[in-house]
């Protein structure tokens, strides 16, 4: 079977909810980073088989199919598809599996796979608005569960025995770390900023504390410990890579960045949401027969702080390796695009460190998660 390598990797600076993004549509926010990743790798976009794009919240502004609107607002052919895929908070991540899947099996030579999502523009879980999504079969088997993300993460603070403190500091810490990297310029290769509204993301909250972070109040429950400071932010974004063949690559004169090693999606308890990620990684270990101390970098989604402190503790990995740069809770969480900018922030970190192998887990409304490892393309 072929092998799929990635060739470049790149993401819009993120933008808070009602920030310097806001009023941007995201279609013209997808074609952006579309058309930046062909100048960078200087293709024409005739070389492109498909566009797989994630986006969660279709709705509005963010309905219809973005990908193949995307196609068209960056000017590119009519003759070249683009497709929306949606696997919640992983949405990017799978797209970036399809396309490594269709590049394998010999159906594509070149994808480019991200995503988008404009959270100013189309509210968080409005699309729950205009229906009842889990219909009666489901609640049956579910009675009284709500399958939101706020109570599952408190769950998972109940049943990791995860402190107050312990999330606050956890939170303060991905401040620190993603205000430091920005400020080394960790990120700027990987940015593609539009024009100069802006340039770094937007969401770092620098000169926080944990007395500033320990005034906020519990958003789920009045006891509870999850607040806005430890859970992600509401965001606007988008990222892009291409992914092909090493062969491709060669005839393109494209340098291969990393090799997708292997990947997995799962599906764990959809009552408490979170918990997929400590199974999924679990799976992809086993599957790919990489021992957890040979991976350098770990990039966990910080949905809440719940999900990677409860991963780390499952897991076991050297803590320091584990979301080096910060993360969600920093910088933010467009969700349709957040998996793409996980693994862009991945690959160039495993570059610049000289990481053979990096991996990234994803959790996902339903109680799924995805899981890929990468591996360093010497």
């Amino acid at each position: 079977m072929r092998e799929a390598v990635i060739v470049e990797a790149i993401r819009t600076p993120i933008g808070r909810r009602n920030g310097a993004l806001a009023n941007l549509h995201p279609v013209d926010l997808s074609a952006h980073v579309l058309t930046r990743i062909l100048q960078r790798t200087g293709l024409a976009p005739e070389v492109v088989d498909d566009v797989i794009w994630g986006c969660v919240t279709q709705l509005g502004d963010q309905s219809g199919n973005v990908g193949r609107f995307a196609v068209l607002a960056a000017g590119w052919p009519e003759h070249i598809p683009g497709v929306t895929i949606n696997r919640a908070c992983g949405s990017s991540q799978q797209a970036i599996e399809f396309a490594a899947m269709g590049v394998m099996s010999g159906r594509y030579d070149l994808v480019i796979a991200g995503g988008v999502e404009t959270m100013s523009r189309v509210a968080l879980g409005a699309t729950r608005a205009v229906g009842f999504p889990y219909g009666p079969l489901m609640s049956e088997r579910y009675p009284d569960a709500t399958f939101e993300q706020g109570p599952g993460a408190e769950m998972m603070a109940r049943h990791w025995k995860l402190s107050r403190q312990q999330l606050d500091e956890f939170a303060l810490e991905s401040h620190e770390k993603a205000a430091a990297a920005t400020d080394a310029g960790l990120f700027e290769e990987q940015l593609e900023p539009i024009d100069d509204r802006l340039t770094v993301d937007e969401g770092i909250r620098r000169g926080s504390s944990m007395e500033k972070l320990a005034e906020l109040a519990t958003v789920f429950e009045d006891t509870g410990v999850v607040t806005a400071g430890n859970s992600s932010q509401i965001s606007d974004g988008a990222a892009a890579v291409m992914v092909t063949t090493p062969e491709n690559a060669r005839v393109l004169g494209l340098t291969p960045l990393v090799r997708l090693h292997s990947g997995v999606a799962v599906g764990a308890d959809p009552v408490s949401v979170l918990t997929a990620p400590i199974p999924a990684t679990k799976k992809l270990l086993e599957r790919s027969a990489v021992r957890l101390e040979e991976i350098g970098a770990f990039e966990v989604n910080e949905a809440f702080a719940t999900v990677p402190l409860a991963w780390l503790n499952d897991i076991g990995p050297d803590a320091t390796r584990l979301n080096p740069l910060g993360g969600a809770i920093a910088v933010g969480h467009p969700l349709g695009a957040s998996g793409a900018i996980l693994m862009t922030r991945l690959i160039h970190h495993m570059h610049a460190e000289g990481h053979r192998f990096g991996l990234q887990a994803i959790c996902e409304a339903g109680g799924t998660a995805n899981a890929t490892l990468l591996e360093l393309v010497a």
